[in-house]
Protein backbone atom coordinates (compact mmCIF):
# COMPACT_ATOMS: atom_id res chain seq x y z
CA UNK A 1 0.00 0.00 0.00
CA UNK A 2 1.10 3.37 -0.60
CA UNK A 3 1.45 6.38 2.19
CA UNK A 4 2.34 9.03 -0.13
CA UNK A 5 2.71 9.45 -4.18
CA UNK A 6 3.40 12.23 -5.95
CA UNK A 7 1.35 12.72 -9.11
CA UNK A 8 3.70 14.91 -11.69
CA UNK A 9 1.10 16.95 -14.56
CA UNK A 10 2.22 19.08 -17.24
CA UNK A 11 -1.02 20.17 -17.98
CA UNK A 12 -1.30 18.55 -21.30
CA UNK A 13 -3.37 15.55 -22.82
CA UNK A 14 -1.00 13.34 -20.94
CA UNK A 15 -2.36 14.49 -17.55
CA UNK A 16 -5.75 13.22 -18.39
CA UNK A 17 -3.63 9.45 -19.29
CA UNK A 18 -1.38 9.72 -15.76
CA UNK A 19 -4.76 10.54 -13.60
CA UNK A 20 -6.32 7.35 -15.49
CA UNK A 21 -3.54 5.62 -14.76
CA UNK A 22 -3.47 6.99 -10.85
CA UNK A 23 -7.12 5.56 -10.92
CA UNK A 24 -6.10 2.37 -11.31
CA UNK A 25 -4.70 1.96 -8.61
CA UNK A 26 -5.46 0.69 -5.43
CA UNK A 27 -5.99 3.35 -2.99
CA UNK A 28 -6.78 3.53 0.38
CA UNK A 29 -8.49 6.97 2.16
CA UNK A 30 -5.31 7.14 4.18
CA UNK A 31 -3.07 7.72 1.31
CA UNK A 32 -2.21 11.05 0.99
CA UNK A 33 -1.69 12.62 -2.95
CA UNK A 34 0.31 15.08 -4.27
CA UNK A 35 -0.80 16.49 -7.46
CA UNK A 36 2.59 18.91 -9.00
CA UNK A 37 3.37 20.53 -11.70
CA UNK A 38 6.88 22.30 -12.69
CA UNK A 39 6.88 25.70 -14.01
CA UNK A 40 10.04 25.72 -16.31
CA UNK A 41 12.43 28.56 -15.60
CA UNK A 42 12.63 30.86 -18.26
CA UNK A 43 15.58 30.64 -20.56
CA UNK A 44 17.06 32.39 -23.10
CA UNK A 45 15.73 30.93 -26.02
CA UNK A 46 12.23 32.32 -25.22
CA UNK A 47 13.60 35.39 -25.68
CA UNK A 48 13.65 34.50 -29.51
CA UNK A 49 9.99 33.78 -29.84
CA UNK A 50 9.29 37.45 -29.44
CA UNK A 51 6.83 37.61 -32.57
CA UNK A 52 4.92 34.90 -30.84
CA UNK A 53 2.58 35.76 -28.21
CA UNK A 54 3.76 34.57 -24.87
CA UNK A 55 2.04 33.60 -21.66
CA UNK A 56 3.21 35.14 -18.51
CA UNK A 57 4.53 33.41 -15.61
CA UNK A 58 1.02 34.71 -13.26
CA UNK A 59 -1.26 33.65 -16.25
CA UNK A 60 0.74 29.83 -16.51
CA UNK A 61 0.47 29.37 -12.54
CA UNK A 62 -3.28 29.76 -12.46
CA UNK A 63 -3.52 27.74 -15.89
CA UNK A 64 -1.66 25.13 -13.57
CA UNK A 65 -3.63 25.64 -9.95
CA UNK A 66 -7.06 25.34 -12.03
CA UNK A 67 -6.48 22.08 -13.52
CA UNK A 68 -4.59 20.96 -10.44
CA UNK A 69 -7.47 21.66 -8.06
CA UNK A 70 -9.77 19.99 -10.94
CA UNK A 71 -8.04 16.54 -10.50
CA UNK A 72 -7.86 17.49 -6.48
CA UNK A 73 -11.26 17.25 -5.93
CA UNK A 74 -12.10 13.66 -6.67
CA UNK A 75 -9.27 12.63 -4.44
CA UNK A 76 -9.70 13.34 -0.52
CA UNK A 77 -6.43 13.38 0.72
CA UNK A 78 -4.74 15.62 -1.66
CA UNK A 79 -3.14 18.66 -2.03
CA UNK A 80 -1.00 20.55 -5.16
CA UNK A 81 2.21 21.82 -5.51
CA UNK A 82 3.39 24.24 -8.31
CA UNK A 83 7.17 25.01 -8.34
CA UNK A 84 9.57 26.07 -10.55
CA UNK A 85 12.70 24.82 -12.19
CA UNK A 86 13.92 21.70 -13.59
CA UNK A 87 11.49 19.48 -14.25
CA UNK A 88 13.00 16.17 -13.20
CA UNK A 89 14.89 17.85 -10.28
CA UNK A 90 11.71 19.52 -9.01
CA UNK A 91 9.72 16.37 -9.21
CA UNK A 92 12.36 14.25 -7.09
CA UNK A 93 12.66 17.04 -4.70
CA UNK A 94 9.10 16.71 -4.09
CA UNK A 95 8.99 13.25 -3.38
CA UNK A 96 12.18 13.52 -1.25
CA UNK A 97 10.74 16.30 1.00
CA UNK A 98 7.09 14.27 1.26
CA UNK A 99 8.84 10.86 1.73
CA UNK A 100 6.97 9.80 -1.33
CA UNK A 101 6.46 6.09 -2.07
CA UNK A 102 5.69 6.36 -5.13
CA UNK A 103 5.75 9.16 -8.54
CA UNK A 104 3.35 8.62 -11.20
CA UNK A 105 4.01 10.76 -14.56
CA UNK A 106 3.70 10.59 -18.26
CA UNK A 107 5.80 10.53 -20.90
CA UNK A 108 6.29 12.60 -24.19
CA UNK A 109 6.96 9.61 -26.37
CA UNK A 110 10.21 10.70 -27.80
CA UNK A 111 12.42 8.05 -29.05
CA UNK A 112 15.87 7.61 -30.44
CA UNK A 113 17.80 10.63 -31.45
CA UNK A 114 14.68 12.92 -30.17
CA UNK A 115 15.01 11.75 -26.84
CA UNK A 116 18.94 11.63 -27.01
CA UNK A 117 18.62 15.73 -28.35
CA UNK A 118 15.48 16.79 -25.91
CA UNK A 119 16.12 14.51 -23.21
CA UNK A 120 13.66 12.99 -21.06
CA UNK A 121 12.05 13.83 -18.46
CA UNK A 122 10.73 10.18 -17.07
CA UNK A 123 14.14 8.22 -17.85
CA UNK A 124 15.81 10.92 -15.36
CA UNK A 125 13.37 10.50 -12.56
CA UNK A 126 13.55 7.13 -13.05
CA UNK A 127 17.18 6.71 -12.88
CA UNK A 128 17.38 9.48 -9.96
CA UNK A 129 14.25 8.73 -7.80
CA UNK A 130 14.49 7.08 -4.59
CA UNK A 131 11.15 5.48 -4.46
CA UNK A 132 8.99 3.52 -7.46
CA UNK A 133 8.18 5.14 -10.67
CA UNK A 134 5.26 4.61 -12.68
CA UNK A 135 5.34 6.19 -15.86
CA UNK A 136 2.22 6.22 -18.29
CA UNK A 137 3.49 6.23 -21.39
CA UNK A 138 1.23 7.94 -24.64
CA UNK A 139 2.19 7.98 -27.85
CA UNK A 140 4.10 10.28 -30.12
CA UNK A 141 1.62 12.80 -31.92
Amino acid sequence: MYNTIIVALDCSDTSEKVIAALKTLKIDSQTHIIFSHVLPEPTPDNDLDADRPQASPEQLYQEAEQQLLTYQSAFADSEIEIVSGDVAEEIIRLANIYAADLIILGTRGLTGLQRVIEGSVSGQVVAEASCSVFVVKTPQE
